[in-house]
């Protein structure tokens, strides 16, 4: 409903704002949902000073990346944590190199990828904490990901779950990545088995198990 000319603006929950012609106004956002400020990340660094081995391929078809370096021989400790950064870019190329070649590094790496993992626990992270829906996206992509190519990346996992799934109850409700959260955490609980469960039960409390 309008306010009419005479009415006065005040702050709610003062006893001025109990006139007649008042309008109490409510308090201000906490700003739980505002996304924070992205600073520019170490993977754009060393991309820009061509200091990873990837590159955009053009062609007729759009563009793909390619490696500059044969990925058996690639060395994913020093790598995979590096491109784990890039998760909060949402700049193109930089948005586009760091999640195909997470994704490229997880199918080839085998047996390197779990002892780099506790390296990758703070990117992934920060990557939810920028409260950026495209980013949060991208992030339960790849984590989805880890736990389906990488044998043993469920149960790797369930000791850093504490860290990660916080930033889970911000976007639970939100159409946008809801579903995508659920099905994250369906995942992260099927691989992870029964330990997996207690750590999304203790910090998701809303979540339930179809297990």
């Amino acid at each position: 409903m309008p306010r009419t000319k005479d009415e006065e603006k005040l702050e709610g929950f003062t006893v001025k704002a109990l006139n007649k012609n008042s309008v109490g106004e409510g308090p201000p956002t906490a700003g739980l949902f505002q996304q924070r400020p992205i600073k520019p990340t170490t993977f754009r660094e060393y991309y820009d000073s061509r200091r990873i081995p990837i590159a955009l391929d053009y062609n007729r078809k759009g563009h793909k990346i390619k490696w500059t370096v044969d990925m058996d021989k690639l060395d994913c400790q020093q790598h995979l944590p590096l491109f784990f950064d890039g998760l909060r870019e949402t700049e193109h190329p930089y948005n586009v190199l760091a999640e195909q070649g997470i994704f490229d590094m997880l199918n080839r790496g085998g047996d390197k990828i779990l002892p780099v993992v506790p390296m990758l626990i703070m990117p992934i992270r920060n990557a939810m904490n920028t409260k950026n829906q495209t980013v949060t996206s991208t992030t339960l992509k790849v984590l989805q990901h880890m736990v389906e190519s990488v044998d043993g990346m469920g149960l790797a996992l369930v000791p850093h779950l504490k860290y990660i799934l916080p930033a889970f109850n911000l976007f639970k409700y939100k159409k946008s990545v809801g579903n995508l959260i659920e099905e994250t955490l369906r995942k992260l609980e099927y691989y992870g088995g029964p330990e997996a469960y207690k750590q999304i039960k203790l910090m998701v409390p809303t979540y339930s198990t179809v297990y």
